[in-house]
């Protein structure tokens, strides 16, 4: 049964959560049972927890993704491709197309995030990282993130964070700043190794689980892409600021565990200019959950991306023009996160 609580949460839904027990009761054939509002993410997907009340008592998540707004196919997909790979994903039970709702397996309730600290980072981040190389050894037909698509991301800053967000139209001069910022990062994703990605590999996205961990979830955009993206989304994570030196461990440990033959010295830069391509995305897309989607939350994480933002910036010199930009829009990094990432 919901709380009070949990029912004023998810209110406006609430004819979805009537037929999620319907189907629970008709189909899944549970009948003592409680289910509890899990979790939510940035796109239209609800999660429930369903806890069976039995004899043998069990905990499985339903996830909620209204057809007419979300399409399941590559999350089925791309589960299955990562189970097969022997990373654990949501085991799919049962799915129904037509009202859109599934049954999983439940990776519990820990996200990385909720226990990071110095001594559980160095085992939580190498069982990631082991994950990683797992998944980089799927082949498979998933779309290509290709110059196009990187460009798409990065575009997203300027139409949502400089625009929407502060009022900003650039001007000639400093429309090709940005554009020159935005080929040289493109053209270093695409000459590194192209491997599966799964495209938002960080501590929110990641459950602690007794065996096998990590849990993987939000995977469904997974593209075949650089090497270094799901590196660098975990190492320079959006949600927690981790220092160079963590960073350049992480780096060490992903190469001695990777078959692909990497250069250290190159990929630390492959992978600091992989990093302010999703940084750069990441603040786009921070802006449009807060304006279009009406999920503020989100901003509250723009100052750490920017200070990473800033950081790879004073690295290298093909970045100054970028930092002065950014400075003559008022953009100047929190100082307090900037010393944490250095």
């Amino acid at each position: 049964m919901l709380t009070d609580k949990e029912s004023e949460n998810i209110h406006e839904n609430d004819h979805r959560l009537v037929e999620i027990k319907q189907w629970v009761e008709s189909e899944l054939k549970f009948s003592n049972y409680r289910i509890e509002v899990a979790s939510a993410d940035a796109s239209f997907r609800r999660y429930f927890r369903l806890i069976t009340n039995d004899d043998n008592a069990s905990s499985f998540i339903i996830m909620d993704a209204p057809p007419e707004k979300e399409d399941c196919q590559p999350f089925i997909k791309i589960a299955r491709l990562i189970e097969s790979a022997g990373v654990q994903a949501p085991h799919i039970y049962e799915f129904n197309q037509a009202q859109g709702f599934m049954r999983l397996s439940d990776l519990g309730s820990t996200a990385y995030l909720d226990e990071l600290n110095e001594t559980t980072d160095d085992a939580l981040y190498s069982d990631a990282i082991d994950a990683i190389v797992k998944m980089q050894s799927i082949k498979a037909e998933v779309p290509a993130y290709d110059k196009a698509l990187l460009n798409a991301e990065m575009s997203l800053f300027k139409d949502w964070y400089l625009h929407k967000h502060l009022s900003v139209d650039l001007d000639e001069a400093q429309s090709e700043v940005l554009s020159d910022v935005f080929s040289i990062l493109i053209t270093n994703a695409l000459q590194q190794p192209t491997t599966f990605v799964h495209r938002d590999y960080h501590s929110r996205n990641l459950m602690i689980t007794g065996e096998n961990n990590p849990g993987v979830i939000d995977f469904q955009d997974a593209v075949n892409g650089p090497c270094s993206y799901d590196l660098v989304s975990l190492i320079k994570d959006c949600y927690i600021s981790w220092p160079r030196n963590k960073q350049l461990e992480r780096i060490e440990l992903y190469i001695s565990k990777s078959p692909l033959k990497i250069d250290k010295n190159s990929f630390i830069k492959q992978v600091d200019l992989m990093g302010m391509q999703r940084h750069i995305k990441a603040i786009g897309i921070f802006s449009r959950l807060n304006y279009r989607d009406a999920k503020p939350n989100y901003m509250h994480d723009i100052p750490r991306t920017m200070a990473y933002v800033f950081d790879v910036c004073g690295r290298y010199a093909e970045f100054a023009k970028f930092a002065e930009l950014l400075r003559s829009l008022n953009i100047v990094p929190d100082e307090n996160l900037l010393s944490q990432i250095k």
